[in-house]
């Protein structure tokens, strides 16, 4: 993510700021890519904190019309958590919008959210056809951490929920080419095979022996579309861990040039090296203040190769050239 300037005056501003240092109101246009002093403000500014400039004065802004079904904010905590998933979802349709997915030159249909508070029964996140199922209460940091303990999940998170949620969206739009199903298959294998008989094999007895050679998560191990999934959260993962790296002014010999914009890198493999390079380095600074790594996982080269694939095709952009 970048470091934006502040259009008032000195210093910068992160992507999630509603105000200057100073206290002056802005908020963030996704098509210029640049804070704004002056509205119209989101619809959802002060109910959850939306920072993003709206098309009119009391309408809702690009990400947030694209929530159909917001959580019932009567359940404890489920405004709070709301606001924070809906930061998150902003977070992952900018990026994307780097690739121009879900923008104004955008032919096709954006992913519709249904951000969902948990009672006394756990909401089951997924995609089907277009539309994704969030559940919110994943933004609390309790429930989180329990769960990612619970599935062995190491980057349990919101902002990687979104991105695995929405690559399955992003799947689904790229499958109406028959160009990228032949293509996929061969890379991933037959996502026709039955996907309930996969998950229960895989709750069941767990990964493959050897699939640390073969996927990046042991979740990717169960069915193509998984793996699918997985593969492409992981692109924007490290995509954006480096694009952050070189946004905030740090330097690294790995990094090609000053000004290097790796969503613009062409090549998959520069682009993961560098990225892998930069996250082995942070990983070593958490582990100075006793934190978890950033990033937990070894790249083999078949994960590689899907990583390599899946950049190709977001590459090519939600126009397909």
């Amino acid at each position: 993510m970048r470091v934006f300037p502040n259009p008032t005056g000195a210093g910068s501003l992160w992507f999630d700021n509603l105000a200057t240092a100073d206290g002056t109101p802005v908020a963030y246009d996704p098509q210029a890519r640049a804070f704004v002093p002056s509205g119209p403000f989101c619809a959802n500014r002060d109910l959850i904190g939306c920072n993003w400039i709206a098309a009119a004065h009391g309408t809702l802004c690009h990400s947030c019309v694209m929530t159909a079904l917001a959580p019932d904010t009567s359940l404890p905590g489920a405004r709070h958590n709301w606001a924070k998933t809906e930061a998150a979802k902003r977070w992952v349709l900018d990026n994307l919008g780097r690739w121009h997915w879900f923008r104004p030159e955008d032919p096709g249909v954006r992913p519709v959210f249904r951000m969902l508070a948990e009672g006394p029964t756990p909401v089951a996140m997924g995609h089907v056809d277009g539309v994704v199922t969030i559940s919110v209460a994943e933004a609390d940091p309790v429930l989180i951490t329990t769960r990612r303990e619970a599935l062995q999940e190491p980057y349990r998170t919101m902002i990687g929920h979104m991105r695995h949620e929405i690559a399955h969206m992003l799947w689904w739009r790229l499958s109406l080419r028959e160009d990228f199903l032949e293509a996929f298959r061969s890379m991933f294998g037959d996502e026709r095979t039955d996907y309930a008989a996969a998950l229960n094999r895989h709750y069941g007895s767990g990964p493959p022996p050897d699939w640390q050679s073969r996927f990046l998560t042991t979740y990717a191990s169960a069915h193509p579309h998984e793996d699918w999934a997985e593969t492409a959260a992981h692109l924007l993962h490290l995509t954006d861990i480096t694009d952050s790296v070189v946004s905030a002014g740090f330097t690294s010999p790995d990094i090609p040039h000053p000004g290097w914009d790796p969503y613009a890198e062409p090549d998959a493999i520069r682009l993961i090296r560098v990225a892998v390079s930069l996250v082995m380095g942070i990983n070593h600074v958490n582990r100075a203040m006793g934190l978890s790594d950033i990033y937990p996982f070894v790249l083999s080269e078949a994960a590689q190769r899907k990583l390599a694939f899946v950049h190709d095709w977001l590459r090519r952009g939600a126009q397909g050239r």
